[in-house]
């Protein structure tokens, strides 16, 4: 090892020869690392038109199809996904203007989420119905997840910075291990291309909201880089009811600074060396107390790095070794509360295929950190730990108009001891652009260390698991693509906070006390009707606790968006309708903890002024509805955004 630097290595390696060298640097790489209705009806009708509730990109419209990795960790067409997927590019994102991550995941498909008053405040995320908690969700392959409340902080991922976004919507423990109960979002920054590309915009909006971000990159067949940076900040309003008992009268606004780079150096037409990093930074005010004269402050950081190494040994055989961290931390003033979770993550990823089978194995290590005061019981007083081995294989077969796929995991916790999971999924293309395709999957989620050794927790909760079945239907040809897909998850041992238990804490405790039924059925279409792109999802669905036959709180039973585009000349005109049934804000549902249906009007439009000058406006709420998603706060009134963007590109 001392002998040989990877670089000069490499270079010179033959495919193959280095394969003592990747196994021995990977080991010590882990040694050594520290109007609901009618809105309902609309989309309904879209629906029958066709459609895909994302993209229109650049590769569709070049007659390309979109690839996916999420879904088996390895890049597959999306006609042969055996799962349902939504992918977002870059267009999608820029549509958006402001705000953050979860403004633009509400509007796919299965998606619904949560807020405590605008951008920045505590965030929750529900796909398919399914806790927070239960969403993986990865940066440039980086787990990012919280071992106080679980679940990736929401409001802390910039927009900005985003390339592509992969929604796998199912169950996918037999490729991520813990986490991937409900789905797995993967987010992929920016990456240089050949030549040179430069991008800045400003903007300004309602409620003194003003923006400005820039980024830069570029390469050439050896390298790769890209760089980029954004900043943001809003007076914002009043985020609590005046009804609340934390109610202070006044505008309660966040600031928001990011930055991220993104290195590649192609060695040679074998092997390739990646490195990149994130980092994010959020301050949001809120009120936490009516006698208090001034906003509190949540303080929100999230930084991520990858490193990797993509090699192919033959023309049969690729593998990826990947070394990831991520370091999320929060703090509330001058409220004396902090938590600190990070995670080390190793995977070394290997692919073969021989003719219409394909073979995939992984083994990976992760490492979870948490600080925090509270973590009282812990063997390691205020801060705790844990370690997660894992081992997956997988196999894919396609053969003329089937496909099938067959994945195992299993995961050793250094706390729970083994637990394996295992998944089957087969399609079958019986027509043209046509695939019908079915899926079994289990997964599971492993305590967070705060439910476990705060003053709330019990050492002896297990984790929770799941067991879903689905079935569906896709059509791809053309400007037309639909989706259709039923499924069934049954949730077991779920971790609730109630009633007191075998904690230090003599009022609640977490527990493993529910089973949790999630079924329903999502339906999504795009199509082009002239000159008009129309689009569409709808979410018909039952997210219920199988204990007492009551609906998960801040979850509906349906919701749906609708979507139309055009272009005019120079002008790019789109509307929107998002719509959402009623949802209880706790699990009681009680006529008081009702929060009303509702259903928004959003507009935008960009003009080309020239090749690099391009006009943005946007009109969120148009018709100023007053709703709210959390009980007690506000949602985000009628806002309007005006942008100028400047891009090269050569």
């Amino acid at each position: 090892m001392s002998a040989c630097h990877v670089a000069p290595c490499l270079r010179g390696c033959r495919r193959g020869s280095c394969l003592f060298f990747s196994i021995m640097l990977f080991l010590n790489s882990v040694r050594q690392a520290p109007g609901v209705r009618s809105a309902m009806a609309v989309a309904v009708s879209a629906l029958a038109l066709g459609g895909h509730q994302a993209v229109w990109s650049a590769d569709r419209d070049a007659g390309l199809e979109p690839v996916v990795v999420t879904a088996t960790r390895v890049a597959t067409p999306l006609s042969k996904v055996l799962s349902d997927v939504t992918v977002l590019d870059r267009s999608d994102i820029e549509r958006q203007g402001s705000g953050g991550l979860v403004d633009l995941l509400r509007r796919m498909p299965g998606a619904e989420f949560s807020r405590n008053g605008g951008p920045g405040g505590t965030t929750s995320f529900y796909l398919r119905g399914a806790e927070n908690r239960f969403t993986a969700v990865l940066i440039d392959g980086v787990r990012v997840d919280s071992q106080s409340t679980g679940g990736a902080p929401w409001e802390a991922i910039p927009l900005s910075q985003i390339d592509r976004i992969e929604i796998v919507r199912g169950p996918l423990s037999t490729l991520y291990g813990s986490d991937a109960i409900g789905g797995v979002v993967q987010i992929f920054t920016r990456r240089g291309k050949p030549g040179l590309q430069a991008e800045a915009q400003v903007g300004a909006g309602s409620r003194g909201l003003a923006q400005a971000q820039a980024s830069v990159g570029g390469g050439n067949e050896r390298w790769d880089v890209s760089a980029g940076f954004a900043s943001e900040y809003s007076k914002g309003f009043d985020s609590t009811v005046r009804t609340s008992s934390s109610n202070v009268p006044d505008d309660d606004g966040y600031q928001t600074h990011t930055a991220n780079g993104r290195l590649g150096w192609t060695l040679n037409d074998d092997h390739r060396l990646e490195v990149s990093a994130l980092s994010s930074r959020w301050d949001t005010r809120y009120d936490a107390s009516r006698t208090r004269p001034v906003d509190d402050h949540s303080l929100r950081e999230l930084d991520t790095t990858a490193a990797n190494w993509q090699a192919r040994w033959s023309r049969l055989w690729n593998s990826r070794l990947q070394l990831t961290q991520s370091d999320e931390r929060y703090e509330t003033r001058p409220s004396p509360y902090q938590t600190h979770t990070k995670i080390n993550t190793y995977s070394w990823q290997h692919d073969v295929v021989l003719g219409v089978h394909a073979l995939h194995a992984v083994l990976e290590r992760r490492e979870d950190k948490l600080v925090n005061s509270s973590l009282v019981a812990s063997p390691s007083r205020g801060s705790g730990d844990r370690s997660l081995d894992s081992f997956g294989l997988g196999y894919g077969l396609d053969v003329g108009a089937f496909s099938l796929q067959l994945n195992a995991r299993q995961d050793d916790d250094s706390e729970f001891g083994r637990h394996g999971t295992g998944s089957a999924a087969a399609g079958w293309r019986f027509a043209q652009g046509w695939q019908w395709r079915a899926a079994l999957g289990q997964a599971f989620r492993v305590p967070t260390l705060y439910q476990r050794f705060s003053q709330y927790g019990q050492a002896s909760l297990r984790p929770e698991t799941s067991l879903n079945h689905e079935t569906g239907i896709d059509y791809r040809k053309g400007d037309t693509s639909f989706g259709a897909t039923l499924y069934r998850n049954e949730v077991e041992d779920m971790i609730t906070f109630s009633t007191p238990g075998v904690c230090i804490d003599t009022r609640n405790c977490y527990r493993n006390t529910a089973q949790a039924l999630l079924k329903g059925l999502t339906v999504h279409g795009e199509t082009l009707l002239g000159k008009v792109r129309l689009s569409a999802s709808v979410d018909l669905q039952s997210p219920k606790d199988v204990n007492t036959d009551k609906l998960l709180a801040r979850r509906a039973r349906q919701h749906a968006t609708v979507r139309a585009d055009t272009d005019l000349g120079a002008w790019t005109l789109g509307a929107e309708v998002l719509a959402s049934g009623y949802r209880y804000n706790a699990a009681a549902n009680t006529a008081a903890q009702k929060l009303g249906g509702y259903a928004l009007l959003n507009l935008d439009a960009q003009y080309q002024i020239n090749k690099a000058w391009r006009l943005l406006m946007k009109l969120d709420n148009a018709l100023d509805k007053d709703y709210q998603t959390a009980q007690n706060f506000n949602s985000q009134p009628v806002t309007a955004f005006v942008g100028l963007r400047w891009t090269l590109d050569r």
